[in-house]
């Protein structure tokens, strides 16, 4: 601005005759200075373009893998839902007031813990009741295989025998007599009167020894039917009275009480008290579609192959570190989903998996020979089509479509599209484009 206000000055002092001249002058200096000033500026912007033009020359560094080639395991997810391999529902099979609870809900519980008890002063009475009864039966048993009165009986009948036999011998020895006159013949019928009385003593003790005979064996199966009676009523007083005490069945995850002490149960049907599950191991089932039941069918008949391990992995990603084996095909295919259901026994020793949680699980139902792999990094998609960038020859970019096949760890089945030994582009994929020319960087290793 003072420069400026000098020339003003300066040309205000001049003759108003050599005024123009001044300013000509003025002028012309200025845009001769102008044109310099943009004479350098158009000089530096053609230098800025070539530099850009030789750095867009320059060779962009990516990162690539090799496209290898091996057998494979195909190795498939399906949906799970875990269950337990046993479920027993506690409950009271007896009426009774309810005592005492013994555990702590939602807490492993052993085989054989006392879990509830009942009021089991009834059920004593009724035992003690069954025991008397038992006793007397066994007494009356007892008595009815003594042989007393059989052996009065038999006793009774040789006397009237031994009557017989006397009786015999008198009319055996007055008969003779009496016919030579040698003794009178009163003698001899008196005698007969007595051999006739004789044998109806011996045929009435025989029938009475027959009777008591019977009447002692029917006695002892009598008594030894009331003996059973009296004993079954025992083991059914015992039967309930150990109702009375309610233990685990199994070794489990015991839920909720559903009754507090104090409460009647089972009073008109058994009353549910709480419910165990099994936990160890524990039962994933899963639903293959008739293709894949195929395919799993015919991996397992092969003698030369076993079916390797499964596993489980979680609802938030981690993978369940204890392997399954299926252990139960369903009988027929489900006419209207088309699946087959396939049950898995996976160990569970901490209890970490409890009934009802959803998953998935992972195995191996088939093998890909000489698969074509390249790692999942390297395939983009566009427009529904699958691609990825290869190295060609020069370090030039050219872009392929592949049709993928399954995967395999990190890496992808190719079916088409690429062959063994050409390179991929796995990191720097947004920075070229197909033509451009590319420097590889320290590989990625993708075969183990």
């Amino acid at each position: 601005m003072k420069v400026t206000n000098a020339f003003a000055d300066s040309s205000n002092h001049l003759a108003p005759s050599v005024r123009p001249a001044w300013r000509t002058i003025m002028v012309t200096s200025f845009l001769l200075l102008t044109s310099l000033i943009l004479a350098g500026c158009g000089g530096a912007s053609e230098e800025q373009k070539k530099q850009a033009e030789k750095a867009a020359a320059a060779p962009v560094p990516v990162v690539v893998a090799s496209v290898i080639q091996k057998t494979v395991p195909i190795i498939t997810e399906f949906t799970a839902r875990t269950d337990a391999k046993d479920t027993v529902e506690l409950r009271a099979r007896v009426e009774g007031f309810l005592e005492g609870i013994h555990f702590d809900e939602g807490r492993p519980v052993k085989k054989g813990q006392v879990l509830f008890t009942l009021d089991k002063r009834k059920y004593e009475a009724d035992l003690q009741n069954a025991k008397a009864q038992l006793a007397k039966a066994e007494a009356d048993l007892q008595f009815a295989r003594e042989k007393v009165r059989v052996e009065v009986a038999q006793a009774k009948l040789d006397q009237a025998k031994a009557q017989l036999g006397k009786a015999d011998l008198d009319v055996n020895r007055l008969a003779p007599l009496a016919k030579e006159k040698a003794v009178p013949q009163q003698d001899l019928d008196n005698a007969l009167v007595e051999q006739q009385v004789a044998r109806s003593n011996v045929a009435a003790a025989q029938a009475n020894y027959q009777d008591v005979v019977l009447n002692q064996k029917t006695s002892i199966d009598q008594t030894t039917a009331a003996v059973l009676a009296a004993d079954s009523s025992v083991k059914n007083a015992e039967l309930y009275l150990s109702y009375c005490t309610i233990t685990s069945p199994i070794d489990g995850l015991i839920g909720q009480r559903l009754v507090s002490v104090g409460n009647l149960v089972g009073r008109s049907e058994p009353t549910l008290l709480a419910t165990v599950s099994a936990l160890d191991p524990l039962r994933v089932s899963f639903a293959l579609s008739e293709a894949e039941y195929l395919t799993v069918a015919r991996r397992m008949g092969e003698s030369t192959r076993k079916p390797l391990p499964l596993d489980l992995l979680l609802a938030d990603g981690t993978v369940f570190p204890h392997k399954g084996l299926v252990t139960i095909a369903s009988r027929a295919v489900d006419e209207k989903t088309g699946t087959l259901t396939l049950v898995a026994e996976f160990p569970n020793p901490q209890g970490l998996i409890r009934p009802g949680q959803f998953g998935r699980v992972r195995g191996v139902i088939d093998t890909a020979e000489n698969a074509i792999l390249v790692p999942q990094l390297a395939v983009m998609e566009q427009q529904s089509a699958k691609t990825v960038y290869v190295v060609e020859e020069g370090s030039k970019v050219a872009v392929r479509t592949v049709v993928l096949g399954e995967r395999y760890e990190n890496m992808t089945i190719v079916k088409e599209g690429l062959k063994p030994g050409e390179q991929v582009i796995t990191e720097g994929m947004q920075k070229v484009r197909p033509g451009m020319v590319v420097t590889t960087e320290k590989p990625v290793a993708t075969e183990k």
